[in-house]
């Protein structure tokens, strides 16, 4: 990331801060067993100000300071410990390659942080998110407390720092724009990999390896999220992550699966005959819920609220299950008595940037915000008609579909990111064949 294009983002947040100083950690390192740590990912704010990878980190932005208005805090150069665990940036790194104002020894923080609180009114910090680190920052304000009879004043006001970033996080800048088209370009063909090699009586933990083996070779260092690869009656469990069970001819399987790539994500979901082609009753179903999201894609334009491609996927989705003799009513009566929602019982999309489930709010004054360019939703209607549904005909049990793309709005309208991945009955089928 160009450091011209952080230190934009970085005076953005200044100029809305109006007074005080601002102090965002890293994400802690988390022990996955004994002395074994989870591999390290940064904390999205952090890094979107940043771009700084490395855990012990702490970015702190005061502005109108003489010395600099950005100071990282991060861990020295350490021969020993490098030769463990991989290079370091340093202090001098931190500046010259980070382009940090002024760096410091992470272990130094102590001695340095309250010096910066002094007489400070304002700290725009988000609290609750990493509790040790909010105890460390009373304690920091504390220290400056006891000061006072020297005629120095601690800070008085706490803001939270969501406010600002996650605004600024909502509209996604070109460069951004960039990284996650990328990280849908290498899910696509993980996807599209998924499906060449797909057979009955391969485990969905083989199909898993599939996806896994198609991200890292595009350069992703982790999936956005934990992969679903749910065959059979698993596709109606909404987040199934076991991906152990086996894939028998005649089931669907479900995969919802997305890379990482610079900590940008992607995230999609295909669903698609195990043995390559789709019965009637997987056929009748699969059209009903791609219907309903052709229909939210078109409504994702600007001017339009966020909830109305929701809305408009519900209706579809009705009409279907009307059409099928698997709801009976009127699509409105049905609407009110939420009588869909045993069959589709999450929304229709997120946002979706550096965190898969990502930042910004869907209301403003309590009214559904309007769709603006850069902006990034997904696009992801289902339906799931579990094994013993009441009143339903066992023929549609055990069908889990859901059918997800990544969607840019653009001035004009919008960009389906994810487009390459292939979704209408037919091209499913003839890119199954060609793994045959």
């Amino acid at each position: 990331m160009d450091i011209k294009i952080l230190e934009k983002r970085r005076h953005e947040v200044m100029e809305q801060m109006a007074g005080g100083i601002a102090i965002i950690p890293t994400a802690p390192t988390r022990m996955r067993n004994r002395d074994v740590e989870f591999p390290f990912r940064p904390d999205s704010d952090f890094y979107y100000l940043t771009h700084f990878p490395e855990p012990q980190a702490v970015a702190v932005l005061v502005p109108g300071r003489a010395q600099g208005e950005y100071l990282l805090f991060c861990r020295d150069r350490n021969v020993e410990k490098e030769i463990w665990e991989g290079q370091r940036a340093g202090i001098a790194g931190a500046r010259e390659r980070y382009g940090a104002d002024d760096a410091f020894p992470i272990d130094d923080i102590d001695d340095v942080l309250p010096g910066l609180l002094e007489n400070c009114e304002k700290v725009h910090y988000t609290m609750g998110r990493y509790q040790e680190f909010d105890a460390r920052l009373m304690a920091w304000v504390n220290e400056v407390r006891d000061k006072s009879r020297t005629g120095i004043k601690a800070p008085n006001e706490f803001v939270d720092l969501h406010h600002i970033l996650h605004e600024m996080r909502l509209y996604k800048r070109p460069e951004e724009i960039r990284l996650m088209k990328r990280a849908c370009k290498v899910s696509a063909r993980a996807h599209k990999r998924a499906m060449r090699a797909c057979r009955a009586g391969m485990a969905e933990y083989e199909i898993e390896a599939e996806l896994i083996y198609e991200f890292k070779k595009g350069g992703s260092a982790a999936p956005a999220y934990p992969p679903i690869v749910a065959g059979g009656a698993n596709s109606c469990i909404l987040h199934y992550t076991r991906n152990d069970a086996q894939l028998h001819d005649g089931e669907l399987l479900l995969i919802d699966a997305g890379a990482e790539i610079d900590c940008y994500a992607a995230d999609i979901t295909r669903t698609f005959p195990v043995n390559g082609k789709f019965s009637g009753e997987q056929k009748a179903l699969y059209e009903v819920v791609l219907a309903a999201q052709l229909a939210a894609i078109d409504q994702v334009r600007p001017g339009n609220h966020w909830n109305q491609p929701h809305e408009t996927a519900v209706r579809v989705l009705i009409q279907g299950l009307l059409d099928l003799d698997i709801l009976y009513g009127t699509i409105d009566g049905l609407i009110e008595q939420e009588a869909y929602k045993p069959f589709y019982m999450h929304r229709t999309g997120h946002w979706l940037g550096m965190d898969v489930h990502d930042v910004g709010d869907y209301k403003v004054e309590d009214v559904w915000r309007l769709l603006e360019a850069g902006m990034v939703t997904t696009v992801e209607p289902g339906l799931y008609i579990a094994e013993g549904s009441n009143g339903v005909d066992r023929r549609w049990w055990n069908i889990g579909i859901r059918i997800e793309d990544d969607v840019l709005l653009t001035r004009d309208g919008n960009e389906v990111l994810s487009r390459e991945v292939p979704k209408t009955l037919h091209d499913i089928e003839a890119l199954m064949a060609e793994g045959k």
